[in-house]
């Protein structure tokens, strides 16, 4: 196993730098894992769950200090953000169990679908998101809550680039939360998906401490910055660059969908 001494100083460089920008973007609209796991992937000698599990616990920092944040300014609605957290992180132990056999190029299709419709749904909707909904029926909603955490934390626990964004469309487009609420109830959710995941990684020896470490101190800046600028932009800003790594995110695994395509044939 390679030590940080034996790691390029420029690849190191790298992995703090993309650590930062996934913390900044994952504290607005989810989707850092997009930066943090190729980088990752780049190191030599790491194998992809190594990769998945140290993206895993560099992610939790900057998610946790997000969150954090979030709670101290936004207020948001703990009554849904619990339950859901307490399912998302059992979807994710799942769905990370799931990981450790499953090739991500089985998903990745689903996922490119899913997120097209995700963006066709907020461009429909321009008003989306702007104000808070009325709820329809506490149990229904807790309902709806819970299974989001499950549904998208297994999800997480599988492949993770864009679980953030899924929760915030889910938790805004669902149960009716602006988008700056439900970034702020997403980053407790994602703090436990991250949590569920490692709970099976751990164990298994997969993390690389000392590269997680570089990467979560580099996240807790990128989420601390993140979180302050959604919350001074407001709704209307969070809404726009989710749209923009919604788009990236489409772009770059329709990619990889085609490429893994075209090598199979």
């Amino acid at each position: 196993m390679l030590g940080l001494d034996e790691i390029q100083w420029g690849l190191l460089l790298l992995v703090v730098v993309a650590g930062f920008a996934a913390g900044w973007i994952d504290a607005i609209v989810g989707g850092g894992g997009l930066i943090q796991l190729p980088v990752l992937l780049l190191i030599p000698g790491l194998s992809p769950v190594q990769a998945l599990a140290t993206n895993k616990l560099g992610s939790i920092f900057g998610t946790t200090t997000s969150a954090i944040t979030y709670y101290r300014r936004v207020k948001p609605d703990l009554r849904t953000a619990i339950p859901a957290a307490v399912f998302a992180f059992l979807g994710s132990f799942g769905g990370a169990v799931v990981a450790s056999s499953i090739p991500a190029e089985y998903f990745r299709p689903i996922i490119v679908v899913a997120l097209i419709g995700v963006f066709v749904f907020t461009v429909a909707k321009p008003s989306l998101g702007e104000i808070e909904r009325e709820r329809k029926g506490h149990r229904r909603h807790l309902i709806t809550a819970i299974l989001i955490g499950l549904l998208i934390g297994a999800y997480d626990g599988v492949m993770g680039p864009g679980t953030g964004s899924f929760l915030v469309i889910a938790l805004v487009g669902l149960l009716g939360f602006t988008f700056l609420q439900g970034s702020a109830i997403a980053k407790i959710i994602n703090v436990f998906t991250n949590l569920g995941a490692l709970a099976f990684f751990i164990p298994l020896g997969a993390v690389r401490w000392e590269l997680a470490i570089a990467l979560g101190i580099a996240n807790c800046l990128g989420g601390y910055l993140g979180a302050r600028m959604a919350i001074a932009k407001g709704s209307g800003f969070v809404r726009a660059l989710f749209l923009i790594v919604v788009c990236v995110l489409i772009v770059i695994l329709g990619w990889t969908v085609v490429s893994d395509w075209m090598s199979a044939n």
